[in-house]
């Protein structure tokens, strides 16, 4: 069923994106501190603690972005169940611009007031404009063409938000 709830074609646009340098970094980290936390015991408390920080990398490293009538979804690919989901109706607007990680907080998930972001490159970014007065922003590769189908979805969902 398309958005009008008639037969038809269904729009659904995907891509993932893997940020070579937070794998690594994730990888490594965790490999280290294995190996102290195993070597020596006096070091486990903070070397197992210090895990967190290398989860963290693995989690933002790889990402999927989905765009379809049910709205937008940015997922982890190592932990799928890590996600943000917008509902179309919870957008007012969709944009794709060059943006650069400084503009949005850094890199890896990004949280500012207004402003939320997935960042793992510099580069082609869609940019949501959601109903609540924030902005979400995931840095992926044809932004361009996921911004168009969601202002599509949008014009063709019903008006009653």
């Amino acid at each position: 069923m398309n958005p009008q709830g008639k037969p038809g074609p269904v729009m659904v646009w995907h891509r993932s994106l893997v940020s070579g340098w937070m794998l690594a970094t994730g990888l490594v980290s965790a490999a280290a501190l294995l190996v102290a936390a195993a070597v020596d015991p006096s070091h486990r408390t903070w070397a197992l603690s210090l895990l967190l920080f290398s989860a963290a990398f693995l989690i933002t490293a790889a990402i999927r972005v989905t765009v379809s009538e049910r709205g937008v979804t940015a997922a982890s690919v190592c932990l799928p169940f890590l996600r943000r989901h917008f509902p179309i109706p919870r957008i007012e607007e969709a944009s794709s611009r060059w943006t650069r990680p400084i503009e949005i907080g850094g890199w890896g998930y990004r949280w500012n007031p207004g402003l939320s972001a997935i960042s793992l490159r510099e580069g082609d970014a869609l940019w949501l404009a959601l109903t609540n007065q924030t902005t979400f922003v995931i840095t992926v590769d044809d932004a361009g063409t996921a911004a168009k189908l969601i202002n599509r979805l949008r014009e063709q969902s019903p008006k009653d938000r």
